[in-house]
């Protein structure tokens, strides 16, 4: 399953796209997405108003309702959890680990039983400690999993350390377990995870999603070679701050009328370095540079 946290596209006088970002919601689910993620941090949602955060929510389920796909949205506190309820096309909540507090492993576990606890949809924990700063072994988020309306966690792990590899190596067995570290995502489906959330299915939608096939098929030759390649771009389209880059490569495509982000971000230096984005072979040709 290929989930795809969606942008938020501007125009010119930095109001939301609406038309641009209809489209692409279209466009992601018709070439290969499961489904959609509203409002999670590729999303730029601590730059839009409340009611932006809003009309994203109600476009992307309008969409996502069209085409009969599951809907996830970025929600990090009762508040966001509770707008919610109203909603059908909702399907999950995607909830970070508490970031800069580092409450450690059991305020960690106390916060989420407080949230899956008052969710009106079920939890993905969003575990990503090279930004939040809060590390997890392998035996904590085993307790997260066995919170009753937590169903996934997106790991964004960083690197494959030891926690990793004893995680993946016992999963919980009703747990849904996302790759969220896109230059990780092939070794991470070798080793068991079941698909992935993926800001850099933006471009290659189709690609990513042959590749987490291939893997849960058992084609290893097919599912190497897509993931040496897509792991290249992946790499690239994180080189500056997400999602500047894929920013800039959707509208050096045509699929969005600007790269424009809002602050804190700024537009990325480097999409002149992006020629032949639509070619099946424009990884392979891109250089790699260094991991922002």
């Amino acid at each position: 399953m290929l989930y795809v946290p969606v942008i938020t596209p501007f125009d010119d006088q930095g109001e939301v796209a609406w038309r641009s970002l209809e489209a692409l919601a279209h466009e992601l689910l018709t070439d290969g997405a499961t489904g959609l993620v509203a409002l999670g941090t590729t999303a730029e949602p601590g730059s839009l108003t409340t009611a932006e955060r809003r009309d994203v929510l109600d476009l992307l389920a309008a969409v996502c309702r069209e085409h009969g796909a599951p809907l996830i949205v970025g929600a990090n506190d009762p508040d966001q959890l509770r707008v919610l309820a109203d909603r059908p096309a909702v399907t999950g909540a995607l909830s970070l680990v508490p970031p800069f507090l580092r409450p450690g492993p059991e305020g960690v576990r106390a916060h989420f039983e407080h949230l899956a606890a008052l969710s009106p949809v079920p939890l993905v924990v969003y575990h990503v400690p090279y930004r939040t700063a809060q590390p997890l072994p392998a035996a904590a988020l085993h307790r997260l999993a066995a919170i009753p309306n937590v169903t996934a966690i997106k790991l964004a792990p960083g690197a494959i350390d030891a926690d990793v590899v004893a995680f993946l190596a016992s999963p919980p067995p009703d747990l849904t377990i996302l790759a969220g570290d896109d230059v990780l995502l092939s070794p991470l489906l070798a080793m068991g995870a079941h698909g992935g959330i993926l800001a850099c299915a933006h471009v290659d939608t189709a690609s990513y999603a042959r590749l987490i096939a291939a893997w849960r098929q058992g084609d290893l030759a097919a599912a190497r070679a897509l993931g040496h390649r897509l792991a290249t771009l992946s790499a690239a389209l994180f080189a500056e701050p997400n999602p500047t880059v894929i920013k800039a490569v959707l509208h050096a495509d045509g699929r969005i009328p600007t790269a424009n982000v809002r602050r804190p971000l700024v537009k990325a230096a480097t999409p002149a370095a992006f020629p032949g984005r639509r070619s099946p072979d424009w990884a392979a040709r891109t250089p790699v540079p260094p991991r922002a």
